[in-house]
Parts: C-alpha cells; structure tokens; sequence
C-alpha cells in the first residue's frame, strides 16, 4: 500500500501507547459497559452495579482502574462517590463504537440480515 504523500503525520509513540492503553482498559466488555452507562451520565457505584449486573467489588474495581487511567473521573455528593466521564471525546468514542456495532447487530437480526444468511 503506498504511502500517504502530503497526509496527516502519525502521531508520536508516546501518544500511541497511550490510546492503546485506553482501548486495552476498554477491551473488557463489563468495563465498556461502564463507560456506555457513565457516557449517559453520572451514577455512583451502587446503581452501576445494578445497571451492568455485577458485583459492588467487582465494579469498585472496574472504576479504580478507569479512574487511575484518567477514563472516569469521580466527586463526593454527600456519602456517596459519584463517577462520570469528563471527557466528551471518549463519551464520542464509546458512543460511536457501541452504537455501530448494535445497529449491525439490529440489522443482523432483522430480516435483511437473516436473509443474507440463508444466501437468498
């Protein structure tokens, strides 16, 4: 494949390593649900836990890391830490990739897509 002459200039190593380091985080599909869920807005960890299915601990543990990678960020509200997303890009990103991949879903399921299938 040829060279793009005159195109954008990759980015540096460092920055690379970074973003592969984010979508590493986010490669763990409880993790994504979180962001998805955070990426609608704030929530604390309880009624996370409740949303995606897991353990308090387990999800604790899925917000620490995500906190300490700079993903979510979290604040006080009385007794209560509260975590949201503070970056519209990665609100944009998760978004984006999620919902493309349940329109395909959508559109595998339906009768198009089971058409295509059967090889009609």
């Amino acid at each position: 494949m040829a060279a793009d002459v005159g195109g954008p200039e990759d980015p540096p190593a460092g920055v690379l390593a970074e973003a592969a380091a984010a979508f590493g985080l986010l490669a763990s599909s409880a993790r994504l649900h979180i962001m998805w869920a955070l990426a609608q807005g704030e929530s604390d960890v309880t009624h996370l836990a409740v949303r995606v299915g897991g353990t308090l601990p387990a999800v604790s543990q899925h917000l620490t890391k995500l906190r300490l990678a700079g993903l979510v960020r979290s604040r006080r509200d009385g007794r209560r830490q509260v975590y949201y997303v503070d970056d519209p890009d990665i609100v944009t990103v998760v978004r984006l990739m999620v919902g493309q991949l349940a329109a395909r879903a959508e559109v595998a399921s339906g009768p198009v897509g089971r058409l295509r299938e059967t090889g009609a």
